[in-house]
């Protein structure tokens, strides 16, 4: 497996047979995930672990979507992924999720721009969307470290634990991104 360094960390590929690790990493983190997104309540044993996994290893393979690990110290605690991804369109959603020991140290704003830049200039893509629960300060201060504009809000749209949530919707078109890293170099 390759790993990318992201300072004090690596981003790699997840795979099925990295569930259990996976599955260790949601359990860790469950209750601070679970505040805002669903992934705690989709990955709840192995069986469910490997099978989360599996549905981004054929997102992989069609070319719709990806998920990658971050790494700290050698222990997943946390990741990045491309929910969807339409590359005729050119356009994706990307996504987090951190265990909280992790937090407050720019890992996923590191690890989002790896794959934003990926999916960029290697995949073609022009539009990278960054869906959010309003409440969610933490997510949404990724995406103004990445640079993203905030498009709107869809109001009351995600149905979370039985209760209506705004989701906001941010996003940095292809020659926004460039700019930004040209102007960085």
């Amino acid at each position: 497996m390759y790993a990318i360094s992201i300072g004090d960390a690596e981003l790699g590929p997840l795979e099925p047979w990295q569930a259990e690790e996976f599955l260790a990493n949601i359990d860790r983190g469950r209750e601070f995930v679970g505040q805002h997104i669903s992934l705690a309540d989709r990955v709840t044993d192995l069986a469910s672990s490997r099978a989360f996994l599996q549905s981004y290893a054929d997102k992989a393979a069609t070319d719709t979507g990806r998920i990658f690990g971050i790494r700290s110290g050698g222990t997943l605690v946390g990741g990045v992924l491309f929910r969807t991804m339409d590359v005729e369109q050119g356009v994706a959603e990307a996504g987090c999720w951190l265990e909280p020991a992790a937090s407050g140290r720019g890992l996923v704003t590191r690890a989002a721009r790896v794959i934003i830049d990926w999916a960029i200039e290697e995949r073609g893509i022009h539009r990278v969307e960054w869906r959010v629960a309003s409440a969610n300060e933490a997510s949404i201060a990724v995406a103004r470290r990445l640079g993203m504009q905030r498009d709107g809000v869809l109001r009351e749209f995600n149905l979370y634990r039985g209760k209506r949530q705004d989701v906001e919707v941010w996003s940095v078109l292809a020659p926004e991104w460039r700019a930004r890293q040209s102007a960085a170099e």
